[in-house]
């Protein structure tokens, strides 16, 4: 197992349409590149969320949900790591 893999799981319905429904445990990996459109762990204003990522106008920002507004990566928020795996313990 790697050192920087962990588990994380999901609370709340905000990315169904990606298919992330709550109650999953999402593999996190904090060693994983940030990209365009992956999903990641991130502290925001002190909460941890999973959210999607997007570059736009050579800023990161961070897009909770699809009826959410996106949030730019700054001072008080910072992506943890990019979301490489979901395991779903209730079929």
């Amino acid at each position: 197992r790697s050192p920087s893999r962990y588990p994380v799981r999901v609370r709340g319905d905000a990315l169904n349409q990606r298919g992330i429904r709550h109650g999953d445990i999402l593999i996190a990996d904090a060693a994983a590149p940030p990209a365009p459109g992956r999903v990641v762990v991130a502290m925001v204003h002190g909460d941890v969320v999973v959210c999607e990522l997007a570059y736009k106008d050579e800023q990161w920002w961070l897009q909770p949900s699809r009826n959410s507004p996106a949030v730019c990566v700054g001072e008080d928020i910072e992506v943890w790591a990019t979301v490489s795996g979901l395991v779903r313990t209730d079929i």
